[in-house]
């Protein structure tokens, strides 16, 4: 059974990591727009000084480094195809510009995943950055990162909702 056990571990840490690595592609985002910092400083500074290191005493989680970089990376990189994206995927009342810059963070980092890594699930994604907005909100947050992320996944990812 140990082994069995072990091996289940093995499965599930890669997933782990890339949702630390997830949430951390967030605050990475919500830094770069917030304080202007340049893309090479912030990822610099989260791989050196806070993925899976202490910081004032918090413990941060290990993540995959790779993953992290990969979506920061999407964002800045591809920010003038994904932000029309969401603008379109909000109601008419409520522009990218008029949102919390944290979900704001959460919606570009999950847009930028579609784009970027086909090889995980639409659905998958969905649940990721439901998660990631329930680790910064307590209210009704979480639901619309779900409408929002749905509507992108059904335009980005069709073929995975088709019958």
């Amino acid at each position: 059974m140990t082994t069995e056990n072990n091996k289940k571990n093995a499965e599930v840490k890669p997933a782990n990591k890339r949702g630390v690595a997830r949430l951390a592609a967030v605050q990475a985002v919500y830094q770069m727009e917030i304080t202007g910092a340049r893309l090479n400083d912030v990822l610099n500074e989260y791989e050196a000084y806070r993925l899976g290191q202490e910081v004032d005493g918090d413990q941060y989680r290990d993540a995959d480094p790779a993953w992290f970089r990969d979506l920061v990376q999407a964002v800045f990189e591809d920010q003038l195809r994904i932000d029309p994206r969401i603008h379109t995927a909000l109601s008419e009342d409520w522009p990218l510009k008029r949102i919390d810059t944290t979900l704001r963070a959460i919606l570009r980092v999950g847009c930028a995943e579609f784009l970027r890594k086909k090889d995980v699930p639409a659905r998958v994604i969905i649940n990721e950055y439901i998660d990631v907005a329930k680790s910064f909100y307590e209210g009704d947050e979480a639901r619309l990162v779900n409408g929002i992320m749905n509507r992108l996944a059904r335009e980005l990812r069709q073929s995975e909702f088709e019958d």
